[in-house]
């Protein structure tokens, strides 16, 4: 791994390009108007906008400016340990807050669907003994479960500044984008723009959610031991390349320095690519 940074000229050369970039891109933020700049920009808003829905504490500011600290410090790392796998802590403090909130927002939904059943069941109930819908989701707040209640929550919020009830529903089922809570949501409104009894159509659409819920849960039991192999068949391969590398470090250097190997290694990436596709495909089962 050391040949990366055999040659003295070349240990310095890319020194120079990392303080030069490093010079180059803080010019460009102090410019103001720049490409740069305007992709930090977008950047920070996705961040804020991720950060919000998920009703973190956390600020966009504080998430870029621990990433820049992170990301010097891992180039630094990596100048002075002069390794390549020291990159992929650089890869990691750039795409690593990005991931993590990616798989909270992921997290946040799921703990949303479970819940979708408590809501319509609490709406139902409160709309019997409440005969407005808006002092229904007031009633019902306040039993229920985060994050149900928090998103419950903003939505009061949005009718207390103006919006209307069927506005703030649609904003909720744009903001979450789950088939479960499209399909309670949608439910919600056909029963308030057709009119009729409302906590019946409620009850029938919790029955069918909960139908849907349990057929879900019989199809991931069954295909559990599948997925558990289509993991083994991604890591396994470089889990026994690392293997043989920490092993002899010059083991594959046929692979990486013939036409041969090349072939080789480039056949075997567009099986395993193909053979991971085709599995997930299998085992992707639609309701």
């Amino acid at each position: 791994m050391k040949a990366w940074f055999a040659a003295p000229w070349l240990e310095l050369l890319g020194s120079a390009l990392v303080v030069l970039g490093a010079a180059l891109c803080a010019l460009d933020v102090a410019r103001g108007d720049t490409v740069l700049t305007l992709y930090l920009l977008r950047y920070r808003a996705k961040l804020e906008r991720s950060v919000r829905l998920l009703f973190l504490p956390h600020s966009a500011s504080k998430i870029i400016a621990g990433q820049a600290v992170a990301l010097l410090a891992c180039s630094a790392l990596t100048l002075w340990s002069r390794e390549v796998l020291t990159l992929g802590l650089v890869a990691l403090a750039v795409c690593g807050p990005s991931l993590y909130l990616s798989r909270k927002r992921k997290e946040h939904i799921k703990r949303l669907e479970a819940q979708t059943d408590a809501l319509i069941m609490g709406l139902a109930n409160a709309l019997k003994t409440v005969p407005s819908p808006v002092g229904a989701f007031t009633q019902v707040v306040e039993v229920l479960p985060n994050p149900m209640r928090l998103e419950v929550d903003r939505l009061l919020r949005e009718l207390r500044v103006g919006t209307t009830l069927e506005q703030a529903i649609l904003n909720m089922s744009a903001r979450l984008k789950s088939a479960d809570l499209d399909t309670a949501l949608s439910s919600v409104l056909i029963g308030l723009q057709v009119g009729g009894n409302l906590p019946q159509v409620l009850e029938s659409s919790a029955a069918a959610i909960r139908e849907m819920n349990r057929l879900q849960g019989v199809v991931r039991t069954k295909t559990a031991e599948s997925r558990a192999q289509l993991w083994v068949l991604g890591v396994f391969p470089f889990a026994i390349c690392f293997a043989l590398l920490c092993i002899d470090r010059d083991y594959f250097q046929p692979l990486q320095t013939t036409i041969v190997g090349t072939i080789c290694v480039t056949v075997a990436m567009t099986f395993w690519f193909g053979s991971l596709l085709t599995a997930r495909k299998i085992l992707k089962v639609d309701l």
